[in-house]
Parts: structure tokens; sequence; C-alpha cells
């Protein structure tokens, strides 16, 4: 993949060295939220695939390896602050989650819990 050398270097990582990324289909629905560090970011720019870094296991892991249910990455944009990235994703196979949805984001939360 090809990408701007400068905006790379503008990007902000947490104290950790981490940036969320939402990803999302062609078709503009969120399928999840995951994190990278730069390393993933090289990966995924690399391999034309997702790759992210596993806060919990403290490892990095390439989407679909074990599920089969991989992500071509389509385009990378970068938010205002340079902190967030949205990656818009072919998704392959049945989903992006690991219960077997097609979203990660699958549960709604109703209004009036939003005014408690």
């Amino acid at each position: 993949m090809n990408y701007d050398d400068k905006l790379m270097e503008s990007l902000v990582f947490d104290d950790r060295g981490l940036m969320p990324a939402i990803v999302v289909d062609e078709q503009g629905q969120v399928l999840m939220l995951a994190y990278v560090d730069r390393e993933a970011l090289d990966r995924m720019l690399h391999d034309g695939e997702t790759w992210f870094y596993s806060r919990s296991r403290k490892e990095y892991w390439h989407k679909g390896a074990t599920s089969g249910n991989t992500q071509e990455v389509v385009s990378i944009d970068v938010d205002c602050d340079a902190d967030t990235l949205l990656l818009r994703v072919r998704q392959r196979g049945s989903g992006a989650c690991h219960t077997g949805s097609y979203s990660c984001f699958t549960r709604g939360l109703a209004a009036s819990e939003l005014d408690k």
C-alpha cells in the first residue's frame, strides 16, 4: 500500500504506543474497534490485511488468522487529531466478531437507559 510519509510521522500514539482503529466495511457499517501500534500499522501497510495489537494478550494478531474471516484493507484515514484511524475493509468470511456476528456492535442500548 502507498502511504504519505509526512502523515505517518504525524500520528499520535498514546503513552503505551497504541492508537484506536475503527474498522468499517465497504458500505460503512462499523465492524469493530481494535488497537494498533507502529509495528501493527507497518504490517498492515505491507500485507494489505488488518493487523492489531492485543492489549490483553500483549501480542500482535492478524485478523482472521484462526477464523478465516480476514479483512482486506481498502483505505486508511486519520482523524483530525491524528490519534485515531478509520480502516475501510473488504470483510471476508462470516464476519468480524469473535462471537461469529458480522459486527461486534450488535446490542442496542435503549435511549431511556441514557437518561439515567
